[in-house]
């Protein structure tokens, strides 16, 4: 048996390659890399307990010291822009009041009437407003001469 393990772990590492390529999630690369380096173990032992621990070994090396770089590079957020970041910075006229900032208004854009909210209360209806950003569908506004 220990003359076909060669092909045992090349078929394992190939296995392994199709899966990562299939799923594009980074989820059996180290078992790849892992099954590659057993199948250069069996060209200097027949020893399935030795190509076993260095299976799981390189597997578990190489998980460890490539981990944090994959985490970081799969955890940059990816800012989806959208027309309406067009509107911040921009002015418009409020077409209700604002007394608290838990209240939502309306204000009237060059676009459109828009829900909005502030953190700057209080503004009164035909003030005009800065768009400092978007909270979901709300304009995020201020006061402003």
């Amino acid at each position: 048996m220990e003359s076909y393990m060669a092909y045992v772990w090349i078929a394992v590492a190939l296995i392994m390659a199709v899966y990562e390529v299939v799923t594009v999630q980074l989820v059996t690369v180290w078992f790849f890399i892992g099954a590659l380096c057993a199948a250069i173990t069996t060209l200097f032992t027949d020893s399935i307990v030795i190509q076993l621990v260095v299976f799981v070994s390189v597997s578990v090396v190489t998980l460890i010291a490539t981990r944090p770089l994959v985490k970081k590079f799969k955890e940059k957020s990816v800012k989806v822009s959208t027309n309406a970041d067009r509107l911040i910075g921009s002015i418009g006229v409020m077409r209700t009041d604002l007394s608290d900032s838990e209240e939502i208004g309306q204000v009237k854009m060059q676009n459109g009437v828009w829900s909005a909210r502030t953190d700057f209360p209080p503004i009164k209806e035909g003030d005009k407003v800065k768009v400092l950003a978007i909270d979901g569908v709300k304009l995020i506004v201020e006061k402003t001469e």
